[in-house]
């Protein structure tokens, strides 16, 4: 009964587990390059959405501080 269990792990340990070692490897060295194009996309997106914002939030506190300039003492605290 040894003898029919040992060449099944035999061929295993020789054959297939490198192969599978090898697979698994090369699968999670490829999800760990990088972003794909459409998620580089997207955050290319949120980027320009980020610096629009940037430059609409600073027009909007110069225009707060010409007309209220007491509004920052109010507000941060």
């Amino acid at each position: 009964m040894d003898d029919f269990l040992i060449a099944p792990i035999i061929i295993f340990m020789v054959v297939v587990a490198p192969i599978w070692i090898i697979m698994h490897y090369r699968t999670a060295g490829k999800k760990a390059v990088g972003l794909s194009k459409d998620e580089q996309n997207s955050l290319d997106e949120l980027s320009d959405v980020a610096e629009v914002m940037e430059q609409r939030i600073s027009t909007l506190e110069s225009i707060l501080d010409a007309e209220t300039p007491e509004w920052r003492e109010k507000y941060e605290s």
